[in-house]
């Protein structure tokens, strides 16, 4: 029987613990805790995102201004070609046949000035001593300037007629590299109402720029000569950096239908400068542009919760924390409160704080270096056996059915 009692007694001491246990554990573990963080140096940056093609700095579209058939094309895709260079030559058949014509015409043009030239110098003579009439004077003198317009209109076409012989040959414009050829060997152009194009050719592939459209929300934040980056599908684990070049006034709109409506979305064209020295770059790949607007180095900063956060006295007591000048949270404009933490005290400073992003605050003046600030007021819930404990809010409501397990 004495084995016995003691053995319940043994057990009845082991559960108490337990309970104890149990109970400090649940109480710690919902308790409040006040979350701080410390000032320190770091970079905030603003960034205006958007999408753009990359393209050639200087690219030429060279045509041809004579209608006819491709006889010969001397360049292909990727060729390096240089200014002067023959690239192409269309079929001269009939232009040497229009310019024998119009050779023929200037003759006789010529020939017929010349002669109405010397008749109406000597009509001129027998004007003067009045020996014909006024008639025959006036006649000599209009057909002296019909002959005169004639060669002259002739000599114009003879003009225009050799260039169109010239325009047969094709020559590179510029230095560069050949990116698209339009036409065949045996193709027919037609020189029409717009000028055919045979080649496109970039002057220097290893500059290259993107033309992003950058929407009109945030176009008035974007300046000349800021820092950007960038990506391209083709390759996605490299980031290309470049700078704003340009940022060109006329707007590239953008119509979108809806089901029942039409929405016009306004966006601004921005030139992107980079280099490629190594080629990857090519023309109309897409780019994933990231243009900083803003970017400071080194800079004290705070996290944004820091200048929401509240110090409740009440709420704070139980956890030991005394809160001064709980009321003390005017400040004059363009600065900001802030709660420090020295030991276990809280204490309000007015802070003078610059830029911002999404989750830090430059400060100006007011904190030091290393200075610890109240963050957040949160609560840890409830752990269950072999699980860590989380924190929330004490303001959020509690899961479903945390109250009934509470009770129990």
């Amino acid at each position: 029987m004495k084995k016995k009692a003691s053995i319940f007694c043994v057990a009845g001491v082991v559960v108490v613990a337990a309970g104890i246990f149990l109970f400090s554990g649940k109480k710690a573990g919902g308790g409040m805790k006040l979350e701080t963080d410390k000032v320190c140096r770091s970079s905030i940056s603003n960034v205006v995102t958007a999408t753009g093609t990359v393209e050639p700095v200087t690219e030429v579209d060279v045509g041809t201004q004579v209608s006819g058939i491709v006889s010969r094309l001397y360049a292909d895709y990727n060729d390096v070609v240089t200014a002067g260079q023959l690239i192409a030559k269309m079929d001269t058949v009939t232009l040497h046949a229009e310019l024998e014509s119009a050779t023929a015409q200037l003759n006789k043009s010529k020939s017929e000035y010349e002669y109405q030239q010397k008749n109406y110098a000597r009509n001129k003579v027998l004007f003067e001593k009045k020996l014909i009439s006024d008639t025959d004077y006036e006649t000599a003198t209009y057909n002296y300037e019909q002959a005169k317009a004639n060669y002259e209109q002739s000599q114009a076409s003879m003009v225009k007629v050799r260039r169109n012989l010239e325009y047969a040959t094709i020559t590179s414009p510029i230095n560069g590299v050949v990116i698209n050829r339009a036409v065949e060997e045996g193709q027919t152009v037609a020189a029409g109402f717009e000028t055919p194009t045979l080649f496109t050719i970039a002057a220097d592939l290893t500059k290259m720029q993107i033309i992003a459209d950058v929407d009109e929300a945030d176009i008035g934040s974007v300046l000349e000569g800021q820092r950007v980056t960038f990506t391209v599908d083709a390759y996605p684990n490299d980031v290309f950096e470049g700078k704003v070049q340009q940022i060109r006034l006329g707007d590239s709109s953008e119509s979108s239908s809806t089901t029942s409506s039409t929405s016009t979305v306004v966006t601004y064209e921005v030139v992107i400068s980079a280099d490629n020295p190594d080629l990857k770059l090519k023309p109309r790949l897409t780019a994933n542009i990231t243009i900083y607007t803003m970017e400071k180095n080194g800079v004290l900063v705070v996290p944004n919760k820091a200048l929401r956060f509240i110090a409740d006295p009440e709420m704070l007591a139980p956890l030991g924390i005394v809160v001064d000048n709980a009321g003390a949270t005017d400040v004059p404009a363009g600065e900001k409160v802030v709660w420090v933490k020295v030991n276990n005290r809280l204490e309000p400073k007015a802070i003078t704080v610059g830029s911002s992003d999404s989750n830090v605050t430059e400060v100006v003046s007011g904190l030091g270096e290393g200075d610890e600030v109240a963050v957040d007021l949160a609560a840890a819930a409830f752990a269950t056996p072999g699980q860590p404990q989380q924190e929330r809010s004490p303001f959020m409501p509690g899961p479903p059915g945390s109250q009934k397990k509470d009770k129990k």
